[in-house]
């Protein structure tokens, strides 16, 4: 994350441009689009400890080498927005290795708790790493923080082989005896997804959120830059609030949450929506800033539950392919997104795109509170398994 806020930061700066941020959302999610196709069948395939090891070594190798070629001279916007490009791809493997890891060690009755407290403690280092992001750009050449990235992979790569133990599942969804191919692992988990109504819907309703956010997600630093100003501090300041609210949500969910997870999802993003709108609207940075407190906290009131869905829904041997499409829908909606809001903030002005994505984001919210398939798929499934490691040796059947 040091290293996003700094080549994020050092792009607005230098260019303050519109299109330049679009470059910089395009190369730093849609490698994670294209290397997620296959990430799902390889989590479900082999040692996901493996696999995440693999692409966390595949990160810090790529930060490595350019932290070199930064050291030796050579400086350009394009050779930032390359290392943006490749440090994505393995993001493409690790998101849905990750995702399908989870219910594996955490018992299911537990599951929102954990997704919960694990949303909060994601947001802490959102929150450290913007402060360190500015310290380290203001006192150090940009290579070191590319360094810094070496170092914590390393140490997360050692974490997860010494101190974490994952039971291995059992494949029921193809025939033991014939190794598949990739493409046909593929499409069995499509066809997994198309008879589960539920599931698409779900898919449709990130799709539609992931698309209608992407000026918040995206445009906030330019947003501040030209209604507030360019100071570094104002740009950490948003992410660190952001963050914050993020942290106290995850801990509110870990605390209580509403036993329909559509119910939490829908009252969330309501709450987002009118948050998104007054983005738009405040004239004052502190008010601005307190806004950004709000969205952090309902986010997590609506991301928690959407995971936890997955984990308590899916059969644990397609968990992987379908953690890999809601990974492709993230790295997807973002880009095509910034097609068209990019060029166009700088053609009108960012706070009528909030207000426009608020409205967007709150028709959505709407339609998900009012969904009989949706509301029914939230529900806890009515029976669970006594442990995680039964649902590990496949005890689970689809839902």
């Amino acid at each position: 994350m040091i290293v996003q806020y700094a080549i994020m930061w050092h792009l607005v700066l230098e260019t303050r441009s519109g299109v330049m941020m679009t470059l910089y959302i395009i190369v730093g999610v849609l490698p994670t689009f294209l290397s997620s196709i296959f990430g799902g069948v390889l989590a479900d395939r082999y040692d996901k400890k493996l696999l995440i090891n693999l692409s966390d070594g595949g990160i810090g190798l790529v930060s490595l080498l350019f932290a070199l070629f930064l050291l030796s001279g050579h400086q350009s916007m394009a050779l930032l927005l390359v290392a943006a490009g490749l440090r994505a791809l393995g993001q493409g493997v690790q998101q849905p290795t990750v995702g399908s890891l989870i219910p594996l060690i955490v018992p299911e009755d537990r599951l929102l708790k954990i997704n919960g407290i694990n949303s909060s403690i994601q947001p802490m280092i959102f929150i450290v790493s913007p402060i360190v992001a500015a310290g380290l750009m203001a006192a150090v050449p940009l290579w070191v923080l590319f360094l810094v990235d070496v170092a914590t992979a390393l140490g997360a790569i050692c974490i997860l082989q010494f101190l974490v133990h994952v039971p291995r599942i059992e494949r029921r969804d193809l025939v033991q005896s014939i190794k598949p191919s990739y493409f046909a692992d593929l499409r069995e988990g499509l066809r997994y997804i198309r008879s589960q109504r539920w599931l698409v819907l779900l898919i449709v309703m990130s799709i539609c959120f992931s698309f209608g956010t992407t000026p918040a997600a995206s445009l906030t630093p330019l947003q501040v830059t030209r209604d507030f100003g360019p100071e570094l501090w104002r740009l950490t300041a948003i992410e660190v609030v952001w963050a914050a609210g993020m942290v106290v949500g995850g801990l509110l969910v870990g605390l209580w949450s509403p036993r329909n997870r559509i119910l939490s999802i829908g009252v969330s993003s309501l709450v987002t929506a009118v948050g998104l709108a007054l983005l738009g609207v405040w004239t004052q940075f502190g008010l601005y800033l307190a806004c950004m407190g709000v969205c952090g906290i309902v986010q997590i009131y609506s991301q928690a539950p959407s995971m936890t869905i997955l984990q308590e829904r899916v059969a644990p041997e397609f968990l992987g392919r379908v953690m890999s499409v809601f990974t492709m829908i993230g790295s997807l909606a973002m880009p095509v997104g910034m097609m068209v809001f990019g060029p166009l903030a700088d053609v009108i002005t960012i706070d009528s795109m909030m207000i426009g994505s608020g409205t967007l984001i709150g028709v959505l919210s709407i339609w998900v509170l009012s969904n009989r398939t949706l509301r029914a798929a939230g529900l806890p499934p009515a029976t669970a398994p006594s442990s995680c490691e039964d649902r590990a040796e496949g005890c689970c059947g689809s839902p």
